[in-house]
This record gives C-alpha cells, sequence and structure tokens, in this order.
C-alpha cells in the first residue's frame, strides 16, 4: 500500500503522520515537514506482526530498503560467538529509522530487528530512493545528508560504548589479576 493515493483520507493521515514522525530527532530532524512529506511519498505502507524478523543478521539478499517505525516497537538484535540466543541491543518504538546503512551501501545487515508487537512501518527502497534523487535532487541529497548524519551519531555512540567497554574490562581484568595468587607470585 503507497501512501500516495489522494482520494485515501485514510492514507493521507497515516502519510502526515509518518512525515511528522521523519522529523523527529530519532529519525531525520534536519528535513522540514514539506520535504519529509515529499519523502514519504516514495515509501510503502507495511505492516509486521509481532515476532516477524524484519531485518536479519547476516542477510544479504534483502538489504536495499529501510523503514521508519510509524507504530509499535522493534527490538535491535544480536547473535554473539559463542552465545545460541540473540542479544537485544535496543528496543525502538515510533519515529525510529532502522536499516539505513543497508540501503546505502547493500552490505550484509548488521543485526537482527524483530518486531516485539504489531508494527506499522514506512519502508523506503533503494529504487524509490533512485527515483526521489532524479525527482528533486535537492530533497534528495539532503535526506541523503541526514542519513549520514544519523549514521555519524551511530558511530560516535558505538565508539563511546565500546570505550566504556575497554575500561570495564581492563578494570576486571585487573581484579582478577589481584585475586589470583599465582599472578602476585609474578610481580
Amino acid at each position: 500500500m503507497a501512501f500516495a493515493a489522494p482520494d485515501d483520507t485514510e492514507n493521507i493521515s497515516v502519510a502526515s503522520h509518518a512525515a511528522h514522525l521523519l522529523t523527529m530527532p530519532s529519525a531525520l530532524a534536519e528535513l522540514s515537514p514539506g520535504e519529509a512529506e515529499f519523502v514519504i511519498g516514495y515509501t510503502l505502507l507495511r505492516r509486521f506482526e509481532a515476532g516477524t524478523t524484519v531485518i536479519a543478521q547476516g542477510e544479504r539478499d534483502r538489504t536495499g530498503f529501510m523503514f521508519l517505525v510509524l507504530d509499535g516497537d522493534v527490538t535491535v538484535e544480536t547473535v554473539v560467538v559463542a552465545r545460541a540466543n540473540a542479544i537485544v541491543m535496543s528496543v525502538l518504538g515510533p519515529g525510529s529509522l532502522l536499516g539505513e546503512m543497508g540501503l546505502l551501501d547493500g552490505a550484509p545487515r548488521a543485526a537482527s530487528c524483530v518486531a516485539l508487537t504489531d508494527v506499522s512501518a514506512a519502508v523506503l527502497t533503494r529504487s524509490a530512493l533512485a527515483q526521489l534523487i532524479d525527482d528533486d535532487p535537492g530533497i534528495g541529497a539532503k535526506l541523503m545528508i541526514a542519513i549520514s548524519q544519523r549514521l555519524a551519531e551511530r558511530l560516535r555512540e558505538s565508539g563511546q560504548k565500546l570505550l566504556a567497554y575497554t575500561q570495564l574490562t581492563r578494570a576486571m581484568q585487573q581484579e582478577i589479576e589481584s585475586l589470583d595468587p599465582s599472578s602476585r607470585r609474578k610481580q
């Protein structure tokens, strides 16, 4: 179901809601309301039942899309080597944007996204993005810059988490060494 049907009042109100969410800080706040409405015109409305894996970690075939959560919650999960179950990294709700990296680079998915509840989402495919850029290069460029800024933000957050993890690991190692009688003999 596309958002662009002008004779369908429900689709227009959903599209307006989607455009509003797209301008939220959790998505792409750099877009004006009019630009967000333009972008939403290139998306498709999709519904996912609770428990549906929308994006699968490592997936190589279905990478050419991102989605904006309109309603419901999605878990972002990752499988770590030597663990049988996925680790939930975060739970994201309305206004959250997921899958941008795959949309841009087509590389295998870095994490899984699973519908925790029934979810409605606005999906932007790579081909729709290309058409949007052809139709309005200015808005296309602004969208790409906004996505890039969002990815840079996430990269900085990941770097900060990695630093905290490294410091914690180092402190734990020092504590273990201080409790290990064999390490005291070496000193």
